[in-house]
């Protein structure tokens, strides 16, 4: 549990509505979480949708892990009590970005249920659309893959707490989607994902094909 430290602060309300924020874009603001383990194709298929939903007129970001941690996130390591920090602050962030109107896309190993169900909390208590994806590639195509070598270095005792070498993985129990990259290409995981997003009304369905 994160302790609070902030005193004597009051949340304040702006002039513009969320509403009249997805007028401007239209499109409804929502976090799309990417969670499965290190190489099954998280980051390939959210960076693709993400240039989908741009071809089509729609505003769409990208927050990947790698990249939060370079910056946001710079002071977090690998254990536990860090990964749950990890997931707490990209939630928060998340949360801000698909109030701004954003169709927000995370990729994240986020390994733990406890972490990515509180964060579909805050999304559901800012009564916003929160559509966790899980991405089931097996454990062996991940391994085959392993694009940063971290699988290799993981089985050699190199990296400590590796999901799912050294540290579990706790898959989604009703995740709105799941997609498995060993059978799904990103092209056609994007495509299904387009669907889905018309489906929801987040974007309007002309933008689906």
């Amino acid at each position: 549990m994160t302790q609070v430290k902030a005193t004597n602060i009051t949340w304040h309300e702006g002039h513009v509505q969320r509403e009249t924020r997805q007028q401007l874009l239209g499109q409804k603001g929502c976090t799309i979480w990417f969670t499965g383990l290190s190489g099954s194709g998280k980051s390939t298929i959210a960076y693709t949708l993400e240039h989908a939903l741009v071809q089509r007129g729609r505003l769409a970001y990208v927050l990947d892990g790698d990249n939060i941690r370079h910056g946001l996130n710079k002071n977090l390591g690998f254990s536990a009590e860090d990964r749950e920090e990890n997931i707490r602050r990209i939630g928060e962030v998340a949360k801000l970005f698909a109030d701004a109107g954003l169709i927000t896309m995370t990729s994240f190993i986020s390994p733990y249920r406890k972490d990515r169900d509180n964060v579909r909390h805050l999304h559901e208590q800012g009564n916003l659309p929160f559509i966790e994806v899980y991405v089931c590639t097996p454990i062996e195509t991940c391994e085959q893959r392993d694009p940063k070598g971290l699988y290799k270095k993981a089985r050699a005792g190199q990296i400590k707490n590796f999901t799912g070498i050294d540290d579990p993985y706790e898959p989604p129990l009703k995740p709105e989607l799941t997609l498995d990259a060993s059978q799904l290409s990103p092209q056609d995981a994007a495509a299904t994902l387009l669907r889905f997003l018309a489906h929801r009304g987040i974007i309007p369905q002309d933008s689906a094909s």
